[in-house]
């Protein structure tokens, strides 16, 4: 089975994150699409305290009925930061038989660098690196770190770099939603109307329980 693997805070889920994991899936025909809310986020704190069961529960009410889409509770279920390398290699141990796909933005792939350990991902899986808003991944190659470019080749007949270890860095480009959670949460905050944003499910729950407010 090919599975992809989309980390976020999802603080809240938004319609952007439903158009990569959706635009992912078509483009590495991928079986199903795991959403993975991050129980304690690595590079920044996570806004207004909402807690993981909440963000969780919005998820599930963002992807019921959306074929090939999963909630994923990993990053709860075990101790730590949510630190992606240690959540690849929980999936990969529950999934030996399966073929991981790291779903990241262009602008987290331009810092994968900085990540913890991110050397190991690339030995763990293969990466879906979807274009964002503003941000495009010009030069796959010269965009690694330069400490592992020269675990990779490039093949250009498919645009994708190919790691020594045999996965590979698929790119996507398209046309991506501009959304952002810190700006949704600014207008829930405010009373506003954020049903353009977020499924319709999850714009109700947010009202009704007064989240952002």
């Amino acid at each position: 089975m090919r599975i992809g693997l989309l980390g976020g805070s999802f603080n809240p889920v938004h319609n952007a994150h439903l158009r990569i994991a959706r635009e992912a899936q078509d483009a590495c025909r991928l079986d199903k699409v795991l959403f993975i809310p991050a129980a304690d986020p690595p590079h920044k704190p996570l806004a207004g305290n909402v807690s993981f069961e909440c963000r969780s529960h919005m998820v599930t009410l963002a992807i019921t009925d959306r074929d090939g889409f999963e909630l994923s509770t990993v990053e709860a279920e075990r101790m730590g930061k949510s630190y992606s390398v240690d959540t690849i290699r929980v999936l990969r141990e529950q999934c030996p038989g399966d073929e991981l796909f790291f779903i990241i933005g262009g602008d987290s792939f331009l810092e994968i660098g900085t990540w913890h350990r991110y050397d190991e991902i690339f030995r763990s899986c293969n990466l879906i690196v979807v274009e964002r808003p503003g941000i495009s991944v010009i030069d796959p190659m010269g965009a690694l770190p330069e400490a592992v470019r020269e675990a990779f080749t490039h093949d250009r007949a498919t645009g994708r770099l190919i790691h020594e270890s045999g996965h590979a860095i698929c790119f996507i480009t398209g046309s991506p939603l501009d959304l952002s959670s810190t700006e949704i949460r600014r207008l829930a905050a405010a009373g506003a109307d954020i049903g353009r944003f977020v499924p319709p499910d999850v714009a109700a729950y947010i009202s009704q329980q007064r989240i952002y407010t």
